[in-house]
This record gives C-alpha cells, structure tokens and sequence, in this order.
C-alpha cells in the first residue's frame, strides 16, 4: 500500500481538515493534536477506545475549541478530510487507510512532521531488542560531549511540541520502532547515522510477514547517502546481507568478522582507532556490554574523545521498567523488565542471572512469533515461571513438553496460565527463597491485560511496595 504523503511546505495550516487516526495513551497522539491545532487545523480525533480509556490523553486537549472526537468505534467512517494523520500502531491495511489511498488523501504522522521541521542532526536506532536502552546510552555519550541533545521517537518521547528550539548544531537522538521507519519510508529519509542493534521476528501480528517487517526496519538506512553511516552487529547473519548505501561500521563479539568494536569480558576494543575502554557499565548482562559497544561506535564515528565515551557509559543509570532493580525483601532481589516484549530481550534478562535462582513472571499478548526457543531458556533457567497472558497456555504446553521429552525429573515449577497479575505475582512469591530473584521479564507485549509495558511494570513495582510495607516487623 503507498498512501499519497504529506509534504509540509509552511506551518499555516488554516481551514485544513484534518483527521487524527488512533490518540493513544504515550503522548505523540496528543502533540501532533495540538500542534495541527495551533497551526489553525479543524481537527477530528478517531479511536477505537472509549472516552474513559483515554482520560488522561483527552484531558490534555479539552482546551482546545477546535478539535471534536469519535471514540468507541471499531469501524467509524472517515469524515471530510484534506490531510490524514496516523498513529503508529495503526496497521498499514486499516480501512481508512485503504479509503484515503483510494481517495489520494495525503497520509503523515508525528514523526514525519517531526522530521520535515528538525533541522538538527539525527542518529537513529532500532532492532529487534535493545534499541531503547542503546537510543539511552548514546545520547548519555553525546550529552557528556557537550552538545546539546534531544531524545525522542519510540522511546516515548515526542519532540514535535520542542521542534523550533532544536538548532542545526544540535544533535537529535531517536529511537525508531519498524512502525515510524514503515512510515518514514514515504519521505523517502534516514537519519545521519543509523544504528541497527539486531534483527529477529516481531510484530508479525502488524506485518503479516517478516519480508514486510524486515523492509520496514531497513528504511533506516535505505536513503542514506554515501558520506552518512550507518552501525550494526555484525555478530547478526540478517544484518549482513542488508545493502548499506552509506558507510558501515562494526561491533560485535567475535573477533574474525572484524568489527570495529570488539565486546569482550573485560573491556570494549576498538581496533580500528587502537583504542581500548573500560566502562564499569551500572546495568547488568552480555547484552548491555553490546548495547554499549553500539554506543562506543556511535561515539567514534562522530570523533568523540574516548574519556567522553567512558563517562557517558559509566554514567549511565539504565531505563525505567528495563531490568531495572526495584528493591529487596525477605532475602529476594526484585527486577521490572517489563519493556522485554520480545522473546530475545526476555531472554537476555535471564542470562543476566544465574541458572535456577530466577522465578520469572512471563508471557502475555501474542504478537504471533515463535516461542519456542523462549519457552526453552525458561525451562533451562529459572527455578519457577508463572506464566500469563493470551501465551500462556501456549508457554505452559511447550515447557511441560520438553520437561516430557528432555528432563522428565527437571524441578522447575511450571504454573498453570494465571488469571491475573497479581496471581501470577503471588505465586512467583510462594515459589521463591532467599537468594532468588523474582524478574518480570514477559517476552510478549502487554496487550489485554495492561494497555502498555509501563502499566504492567508499574504494577509489578506496586505490587513489591505493598508486599513490603505489609510485611510483619
């Protein structure tokens, strides 16, 4: 589908119509609003969740006179419009979508605006896993430079509303999910320096294919021209035989393909600068010193000083909800890695730990990948699983088939799918001792039973406090 896209050629938008598909609950629903408002637009806000659903979205734009609601419906009809402005998580073949191609309604959204008007320069990340705590570290890296940065894009942050005080000097860092990048390949742009952290199947639900999912994601660095770059592991065969317009750097663990950045136990080597770090990274796990490696490349390919790279790392504090330490009770260490949606980054938690002192909370909505090898690294690893969510029946079926076929005397306890949070909460509780490790690390979206993951981690850390406030003594 290749919907007719919307070039801005001035910011008066007077008496155009426009129509906002999907306000959403994360923000860039609610400033592309009021930004089209402000520019004189006549606004129509569609979505399929009810009024009460989005109560915190529409108290922020109850001042603004000229902006009027559908909600509540699944399959409204599209009003008269001149300009069409999608949400993110709005499929590519939605009905409405289908009537403004057909109708040659120009289609945009909040991160093509954004970057119509940003005159600064932009690193862009994305990958399968890790590209939030990557976009995380490396504007930690250039904000210890000096320069002026600003983080946004998926990473939840929309920078629409501070557009005009962005300078060209400055320095823009985004992280881009395959739904922006989807979005963003209508203008035809990439960023000046892309970085690709990995790639594996997602959001299959959304795509229908990994064909579509993986040329969503390439728009990264499909338009680069050949003095820009672009970084990407090359420990990943996918992203090997992407095609690079642009210059490519490396980084990596394994030392015959010749990255630029080598990860190894103790310390990052660049070999191409013969440059050694030792970074004494705060958060835990193999994939953060990758994550981190991603970060070192990005520093070098903009020549910053190796100190400013190692102070940028160690700096670092890690993401709200990303394998983050919530706090200690009765001898059990409490993680939230609730923004682990994808079987991959799940698993990078659990070989964050030791083998059999992690009782995981896990599963959730089915974004229709294969959890399988998940569903192994669960069985192998932790001591107990409380499995919930639309997967968990298909978790509890995989794990109790490989204790059958593999480990039939394995003793890790294995619930039965959970019938909320708190259940699955209670019962990781109940399984654990002193020395374990209770980690929410669902490896699905959070979809049906919260609206998104920073729901769910924030009831997971309610759910701590209240366990240890009311605890006796």
């Amino acid at each position: 589908m290749s919907c007719k896209p919307f070039l801005l050629q001035n910011q008066d938008l007077s008496g155009c119509r426009v129509t906002v598909l999907g306000l959403g609950r994360f923000g860039g629903g609610i400033a592309v609003t009021q930004f089209l408002a402000a520019r004189g637009a006549q606004i129509t806000v569609l979505d399929a969740k009810t009024a009460a659903e989005l109560e915190d979205s529409l108290d922020q734009l109850q001042d603004i006179p000229q902006v009027s609601f559908i909600l509540g419906e699944a399959s409204p009809e599209l009003p008269p419009t001149d300009l069409l402005v999608v949400n993110p998580a709005i499929p590519p073949r939605h009905p409405l979508l289908i009537q403004a191609e057909a109708e040659q309604i120009p289609v945009t959204s909040e991160i093509e605006l954004f970057w119509q008007l940003n005159p600064a320069r932009v690193v862009g990340v994305t990958g399968s896993n890790g590209k939030s705590t990557t976009t995380a570290m490396i504007h930690s890296v250039f904000s210890v430079s000096g320069a002026k940065c600003w983080l946004g894009g998926n990473i939840g942050v929309s920078l629409l509303p501070v557009v005009d005080q962005i300078q060209p000097v400055d320095w823009v860092i985004l992280e881009l999910s395959s739904f922006q990048l989807f979005t963003l390949d209508r203008l035809q742009v990439s960023p000046q320096i892309a970085v690709v952290t990995n790639f594996s199947p997602n959001h299959l639900d959304w795509h229908q294919t990994l064909e579509h999912y993986r040329h969503s994601k390439q728009a990264i660095c499909r338009w680069q021209t050949s003095d820009e770059t672009v970084i990407i592991n090359a420990d990943d065969p996918d992203l090997r035989d992407w095609d690079f317009p642009g210059n490519v750097l490396t980084f990596g663990s394994n030392a015959d393909l010749n990255p630029d950045v080598l990860v190894e136990e103790q310390e990052f080597v660049a070999h191409q600068f013969s440059q050694k770090l030792q970074p004494q990274l705060k958060v835990p796990g193999w994939h953060n010193r990758m994550n981190a490696a991603a970060a070192i490349t990005a520093g070098i390919c903009t020549d910053l000083d190796r100190k400013v790279i190692q102070q940028g790392l160690e700096s670092f504090e890690g993401l709200p909800h990303r394998l983050q330490f919530i706090g200690e009770f009765a001898g059990r260490r409490f993680y939230n890695d609730s923004l682990a949606t994808t079987p991959e980054s799940a698993i990078c938690a659990l070989e964050a730990f030791e083998p059999g002192q992690v009782i995981a909370l896990a599963g959730g909505y089915d974004k229709k990948v294969d959890l399988t090898p998940f569903s192994r690294e669960l069985f192998t690893r932790t001591k107990a699983t409380a499995l919930m969510g639309d997967t968990g029946v298909n978790l509890h079926e995989l794990m109790t088939n490989q204790r059958m076929k593999n480990q039939p005397n394995a003793d890790v306890a294995i619930s039965e799918p959970q019938q909320s949070f708190k259940a699955a909460f209670d019962w990781a509780f109940q399984q654990s001792a002193p020395g374990d490790v209770i980690l929410l690390s669902p490896g699905c979206a959070s979809y049906g039973w919260f609206s998104n993951f920073q729901e769910r981690g924030a009831r997971f850390e309610s759910l701590f406090r209240k366990l240890s406030q009311n605890s006796p003594g």
